[in-house]
């Protein structure tokens, strides 16, 4: 009896014992991560370094030594769960990655991500190369050498994608150029890597015909799958068209189709990392189903799983075993050929693609950080005996983890140090290039402006080969709390309960016409959401446009048009935000009074309707940037654009107003203000035309004026020829052109003529358009005001 208890005793423990160890041990990452993360965060350390030093400092190189903990949390039979948790987080967070990745960009910079990444893994398979047989020697390995260096190739050459993507979102460069670039390098550098697993972990067992039978079979399984995908994707969106998002065992099916896969793809010896990725990138964007996802796997992805998933790699590390001189002298090679091979490799490509020298210096250190694909290969090398050496182990696991916590600090302090090529950067549209990346944020607060939003987003988009990536941001206003008569056991509504139910039934507005617009015109719109008491939207709006580093903010104007075709005003906290934005925003920024753009690019393509635009010109700063803005709107071949020159009476007789010949490298000095402007004018304009009007793409139109009076008059002519009015916000100063024009101003954040334009006074169909350009000063103002 008291045998039978024992091995009843003895089972149990199996069974339990490793649950519990992995539970308490994903908890107390947890845990620390956070601590850290609170304590590091203000230093500007990323969360995948800290939550890497989270288990770290949980494992046997900190709190493990101790003899208790040690054999709670370090088990012989605990491998096989890790491994298997290791495998659901892996392609959870690569499925996620390629769901967020900015495809087009990736497939627009397949070059220079190629070269870099080539070039980084070629430099460190070189020196993964020449110092095998040491590391084979000094670790008393035995097996094949040649395994051995696939191993130390796949750890050196191998930048570890999630850390990248994340340490570049936590520094707040991943949606710039060179954030972008580091993003798209590091994952071709993993489909390299996992190139070599596969080779890796079949070395043995097949001949180089069933390789080509074997990858053929991953790519049309991965090519099934993203088809399914795409079916299954249009049918949920159609089946839930009146429903804000898919329900959970929707959700349920399409996750579980994504892990069917991955343990299909691992049976067959192969590594899913790559295929969870493509199954995410090439997954429908538009629609429900895509949304739904994003929203459904952001937050535990980022607040559980990776700290998780991080934290397990730091765990494994033991740097007790470099105590041993032969060992340390190892890691210590290893580390130097990791960074030689990096540097040597990346710089090289940077100087190839004439990249800066210290941009390219930052992407050779993102390149180097590592623990994903080499943890993995290494795992399978353990497992598979592949090379007899728990030395050899124990040192690489130690080299990947320790390159990661020294190279990850000082990608910290080198972005905050290079801020000046890596941080914001304002785009003036008066010199800014039309066919550079259009990076443009609309914000809408109900349904009624989205129409116009989009269809101004499609007009801006230019050409198919020109780049744009538009944001919608959702403001939803943060009702106070309420006085209630409830019980304290009764409850009210539970409707607004969640930040997700914000907005009612306009969510689900928004998101047709959304979806209605992708299908039409294939252009995807980012969707962002936010919701704050209107004194602090403002801030929410000029935080998004410097993270997503937004070449000009449009906002929607405080009143809306009724149907009688009167503006009616809508709530004042609108207002104040436009007014609050005019004065921090980071960018330009534009106020759109909406009364309707149907752009023929809303249309079905192939349609032939015409939009015709107008750009009235008076001169000055903003005049210039709506200028410059309009210069993409002139690129599509569904816009007639017009440009509409307003020039005082005392320049009747002269020369028209545009110098072709003028030369805009003359040095002005000792010259008012005044006249600045007007060279400055000037010289923009003789630009514009000889690019655009001469050519015949955009219109041109002078129109002399005596006064304010007869500014209006001419306006009131044009009423009803064009459907958007664009112009500055400010023009030059206190011109004859707009004299008397605001004598009754009841908008001023709209300047003298967006004021008249959309005052009762002046009846037109079309909707206006007023620019401001970004203002550096008025940045630097106190928020006392606004409290």
């Amino acid at each position: 009896m008291a045998a039978a208890t024992e091995q009843t005793g003895s089972c149990n423990q199996e069974l339990f014992n490793p649950i519990i160890s992995l539970g308490w041990q994903y908890s107390l990452i947890l845990v620390i991560s956070h601590i850290l993360q609170i304590l590091l965060r203000p230093l500007g350390q990323a969360s995948p370094i800290v939550q890497i030093l989270a288990g770290f400092l949980m494992g046997p190189s900190g709190f493990s030594r101790i003899k208790s903990v040690e054999q709670f949390f370090i088990q012989s039979y605990n491998s096989g769960y890790y491994e298997f948790m290791a495998l659901i987080f892996r392609t959870i967070i690569m499925f996620l990655i390629g769901l967020e990745t900015d495809f087009p960009y990736l497939m627009r910079n397949i070059r220079p991500a190629s070269i870099i990444a080539c070039g980084s893994s070629l430099g460190c398979t070189v020196f993964a190369s020449a110092v095998t047989f040491l590391v084979f020697q000094e670790t008393a390995s035995h097996g094949s050498s040649f395994i051995m260096a696939l191993m130390i190739i796949i750890t050196l050459a191998n930048a570890a994608s999630p850390i990248v993507v994340r340490v570049a979102a936590d520094l707040k460069f991943g949606t710039s150029e060179i954030g972008k670039l580091a993003i798209s390098s590091s994952l071709i550098a993993d489909a390299y890597a996992v190139f070599l697993l596969f080779i890796l972990s079949e070395y043995k067992s097949t001949s180089i015909p069933k390789w080509i039978f074997f990858f053929f079979l991953y790519f049309l399984i991965v090519g099934i799958v993203i088809v399914i995908n795409m079916y299954l994707a249009n049918w949920l969106n159609r089946r839930n068209r009146n429903k804000k998002y898919l329900g959970n065992t929707e959700i349920f099916i399409l996750v579980a189709i994504l892990y069917i896969t991955a343990m299909a793809l691992e049976q067959l010896g192969f590594s899913s990392i790559i295929a969870s990725f493509l199954i995410g990138s090439m997954f429908p964007r538009g629609g429900k189903a895509a949304r739904t996802l994003l929203i459904k796997l952001t937050y535990p992805i980022h607040n559980f799983i990776f700290p998780i998933y991080f934290g397990n790699h730091g765990f494994r590390a033991n740097i007790t075993k470099l105590k041993n001189l032969r060992n340390f002298m190892v890691f210590c090679i290893l580390i130097l050929s990791s960074i030689g091979g990096k540097i040597v490799g990346t710089l090289a490509a940077c100087f190839h693609l004439k990249i800066p020298y210290r941009e390219g210096v930052l992407l050779s250190f993102m390149m180097n950080l590592k623990g994903h694909v080499d943890i993995l290969a290494l795992t399978i090398g353990l497992a598979n005996e592949l090379v007899t050496s728990q030395n050899f182990y124990d040192v690489m696991i130690a080299t990947i983890i320790v390159n990661t916590l020294i190279w990850g600090p000082i990608v910290a302090f080198m972005v905050r140090r290079e801020s000046d090529i890596i941080g914001y950067r304002q785009i003036y549209f008066e010199s800014h290039n039309p066919e550079t990346e259009l990076r443009i944020l609309t914000c809408v607060h109900s349904p009624r402006p989205v129409a116009t939003m989009l269809g101004l987003v499609a007009a801006s988009r230019g050409p198919r080969e020109v780049p744009i990536t538009p944001y919608l941001m959702h403001l939803v206003e943060l009702p106070g709390k309420k006085k209630t008569n409830l019980m304290y056991n009764q409850r009210e509504d539970d409707e607004l309960s969640d930040e997700d139910d914000y907005g009612g039934n306009d969510v689900v507005e928004i998101n047709d016409a959304m979806d209605m617009f992708t299908s039409e015109t294939g252009l995807l719109v980012n969707q962002i959401k936010a919701v704050s008491p209107f004194s602090r939207m403002h801030a929410d709006v000029c935080n998004t446009a410097e993270d997503i580093r937004a070449s000009i903010v449009v906002l929607p104007f405080h009143k809306h048009q009724r149907i009688d075709g009167k503006l009616e005003n809508g709530k004042q906290g609108i207002r104040t935000t436009n007014q609050k934005v005019l004065r921090h925003a980071p960018c330009s920024v534009a106020i759109l009074i909406d009364r309707g753009l149907t752009a023929g690019c809303l249309n079905p393509s192939g349609s032939d309707s015409l939009q015709h635009i107008a750009i009235l010109f008076f001169g000055g700063p903003d005049d210039r940037e709506a200028l410059g803005f309009s210069k993409r709107l002139g690129m599509d071949h569904h816009v007639n654009l017009t440009i509409i020159r307003f020039l005082p009476s005392s320049s009747r007789g002269q020369i028209s107003g545009v110098n072709i010949a003028h030369k805009t490298d003359d040095v002005l000095m000792a010259i008012p203000n005044d006249e600045v402007e007007k060279e400055t004018d000037s010289a923009i304009l003789a630009d514009f035309h000889s690019r655009y009007v001469a050519t015949g793409q955009v219109g041109y139109v002078e129109k002399v004026v005596e006064n304010g009076a007869d500014t209006a008059s001419a306006l009131r002519d044009m009423a009803e020829m064009y459907s958007l009015f664009i112009v500055g916000k400010d023009g030059r100063g206190h011109s004859i052109l707009t004299t008397g024009m605001s004598d009754w101003e009841e908008c001023p954040e709209l300047g003298k003529v967006g004021d008249f334009l959309a005052s009762p006074e002046f009846d037109i169909s079309g909707s206006v358009l007023v620019v401001q350009q970004y203002r550096p000063s008025k940045n630097d103002d106190s928020d006392d005001d606004d409290k």
